[in-house]
């Protein structure tokens, strides 16, 4: 799909089972969780879809979020799993093609595919000609919790391979609110789901589209709130997302879903009921 001159593509990963407890299992289509991503506050588990956004100018080919990273070794188990280097060659790109890499997170299930373990042991970055965008206050929040009884819900932070990038200054940390990493892709740090939680807005000739990160990952989290206990900080989640909403039905952009696992993508509108709806992009 293009936004102006810059086209958008979802690199689907396929659909997992998260569970409370961290561990994130494959999930056919057909099987279904405990819960819904519509309802994922009051079970064990839920089904989510993992979907890196790949962004392409003329120019630059920039990933936003990296996904689990699974299937990247030949003799991975998870053969059955698309990862976002098998989905970069549908393209005709390799990892060493990407330029930028921006993570609205640190969370296990956002970042895991930044790097990978050589057959020698070795943590290498996935995208080594690329430059890795994360914010400040979420690095910092990172190693802080890494000690701790961190929040299940997902893998969360696991830095193990992360240290290397940040050693070989591969990280750039963002510090501003705004920041624009090139013409057309600014980054916006939101808070709420994390101290350093950022989504992505990316803009061409007239036209928008909102990568909205885990601040909404899911197209049934449109009209309600149900990320209490997902959310670091859920007030302050909650009203970024009502403002974010209204700015983007506004300019009747388009929705990038993270965890969506049909309806990954739609422009943003409202009914009669001034309920938001989605004119939805057909599933890639």
């Amino acid at each position: 799909m293009d936004i102006g001159s810059l086209t958008v593509e979802i690199l689907s990963e396929g659909h997992f089972e998260l569970f409370r407890d961290g561990h994130i299992n494959r999930t056919p289509r057909t099987a279904h969780a405990t819960s819904t991503p519509k309802d994922p506050g009051n079970s064990n588990s839920v089904m989510a879809g993992i979907n890196p956004v790949l962004v392409q100018s003329d120019e630059h080919n920039i990933l936003l979020d990296t996904g689990l990273g699974w299937g990247l070794d030949a003799g991975s188990h998870n053969i059955d799993v698309s990862n976002v280097c098998t989905n970069l060659q549908i393209f005709g790109l390799q990892p060493e093609d990407i330029t930028h890499v921006i993570l609205t997170h640190l969370h296990y299930d956002h970042a895991a595919g930044s790097s990978f373990t050589d057959a020698d042991a070795k943590t290498q970055p996935t995208f080594p000609n690329a430059t890795y965008y994360v914010h400040q206050k979420e690095w910092d929040f990172a190693l802080d919790q890494i000690n701790r009884d961190q929040l299940s819900y997902s893998e969360r932070y696991r830095l193990d391979e992360f240290y290397r990038l940040v050693s070989n200054n591969q990280i750039t940390f963002l510090s501003g609110d705004i920041t624009e990493i090139i013409n057309g892709i600014t980054v916006v740090r939101t808070g709420g789901h994390t101290p350093g939680h950022q989504i992505v807005i990316i803009e061409s000739d007239g036209e928008k589209a909102y990568y909205m990160g885990d601040l909404l990952p899911t197209e049934y989290q449109l009209n309600e709130y149900v990320m209490e206990k997902a959310d670091i900080y859920p007030l302050e989640a909650k009203k970024k997302k009502v403002q974010l909403l209204k700015q983007a039905c506004n300019e009747k952009a388009l929705l990038l879903f993270y965890h969506s696992g049909n309806g990954q993508a739609g422009h943003l509108f409202r009914d009669n009921d001034k309920k938001y709806v989605l004119a939805k992009q057909l599933p890639l």
